[in-house]
């Protein structure tokens, strides 16, 4: 392009030169023949003036060389502008792309953060699974801890078994004498720790297996016999036992250890003839506890 506007500024300059000529040929229209003649005669009495070109022709040329120049500068100017659109464009597509990079970079952000959250999240899973078992731990032992306590407090009540009563509820009275062995029922009853004396059957029985002590005192009066036997599942075990011949009132007593089982049963039988007394001052009592478990 810059050799063409060398060649074209000359031409231009050329043209403009013509131009006046031939406005000063047309202004002047008697020196146009005369030029002419000029010319002619020149052409016939020197042959080289035949070789000069004609200046219409150089117009010609140089007009369609002007045409030319015109037609590379439009297509010059349209290649300017689709360049410029292509510029544009690619300029419109970086921003997009920038866009998109700073998008993609907000998202890889994001995705950071939420694997940062992730792991802070397994992280907490295991530690809450830790404490999980710990508390599944904890528990455990809490209910062995529970269980043994219980079987501690069960068998702390079973250690603690006693009983005392004595044979009327009310009042005085004389019972007997019959002719066969009569069960004796203590009513009024003063202590019975651990419920293993029964105040309506008169028996007492075993909760748990072990050393126990029993204690019974029979009063009885008026020159009649007075006593009682200590039955341990149907078998006599002691006997207390008095008689005497003055008026004057009379008492005996007795006491026995025993291995007991679970359900063991001890109580008193009033011996077959004998009397036995009692009222409100307690005199024919019936006594036991547990010594120790076995």
């Amino acid at each position: 392009m810059r050799s063409n506007m060398t060649v074209f500024f000359p031409l231009l300059l050329l043209i403009c030169t013509l131009s006046t000529v031939q406005l000063e040929i047309n202004s002047d229209s008697k020196i146009i023949p005369l030029l002419n003649q000029g010319m002619e005669t020149a052409q016939t009495s020197d042959p080289e003036q035949t070789c000069k070109p004609d200046i219409n022709s150089v117009l010609r040329e140089m007009s369609a060389l002007l045409a030319e120049l015109k037609a590379e500068i439009r297509h010059l100017q349209k290649e300017n502008e689709a360049q410029a659109a292509k510029v544009r464009e690619l300029e419109l597509q970086k921003t997009e792309l920038d866009k998109l990079k700073e998008q993609h970079e907000a998202q890889a952000a994001k995705v950071k953060e939420l694997e940062l959250l992730r792991a802070e999240m397994d992280k907490l899973k295991q530690e809450s699974q830790a404490q999980g078992g710990e508390l599944i731990t904890i528990k455990s032992r809490a209910n062995i801890t529970e269980n043994q306590v219980e079987v501690l407090k069960r068998e702390a009540e079973v250690k603690r078994v006693a009983f005392s009563a004595s044979l009327l509820g009310t009042g005085s009275q004389n019972i007997g004498p019959f002719n066969t062995y009569m069960p004796l029922v203590f009513k009024y009853v003063v202590s019975n720790i651990g419920n293993a004396y029964n105040s309506h059957t008169g028996s007492f029985t075993a909760p748990v297996r072990g050393v126990y002590h029993f204690e019974f005192y029979v009063y009885g009066h008026h020159s009649h016999p007075s006593g009682a036997v200590l039955v341990k599942n149907g078998e006599h075990i002691f006997i207390a036992y008095e008689h005497s011949s003055s008026p004057h009132s009379v008492s005996s007593s007795n006491g026995v250890t025993l291995l007991l089982e679970v359900g063991d049963v001890v109580f008193l039988r009033l011996w077959n003839g004998a009397w036995i007394f009692d009222n409100e001052n307690r005199h024919s009592t019936f006594s036991g506890h547990l010594l120790f478990p076995m």
